[in-house]
């Protein structure tokens, strides 16, 4: 069975970084693709970025591109978002999510896997 876990949102200023975590278990690295997505209430869920099981290659958003790094480690089965200069935008509930495949241009709609959302809050 595919579980994602997702962990590490808080509150914090504009400017600053946060690091988001997913436990991810019931799946190899090597056949399923691993990403985030988010979603602002009222609004649709947005993949934001991910990551590609054949290569390794990356998706990002174009709000993001420059400031957000997603980071997979399959030998403990963890994938981090790493975000620097947050702005207010970014605030959402942010999603681990998983593929079935290689691939990247999954982001652009929606997974077949979740974990639960954790809420990135950033302040101005």
């Amino acid at each position: 069975e595919v579980q994602l876990q997702a962990y590490g949102g808080g509150l914090v200023q504009a400017g600053g970084s946060l690091r988001l975590s997913c436990a991810a278990s019931g799946f190899s690295f090597d056949s399923y693709s691993v990403g985030w997505y988010r979603q602002v209430p009222g609004k649709e869920r947005e993949g934001v970025s991910c990551m590609s099981s054949s290569d390794g290659s990356t998706y990002y958003q174009d709000s993001v591109k420059g400031r957000f790094t997603i980071v997979s480690d399959s030998a403990k089965n963890m994938v981090y978002l790493h975000m620097n200069n947050l702005e207010p935008e970014d605030t959402a509930v942010y999603y681990c999510a998983a593929h079935f495949g290689a691939g990247r241009l999954w982001c652009l709609s929606e997974a077949e896997y979740w974990g639960q959302g954790t809420l990135v809050t950033v302040s101005s």
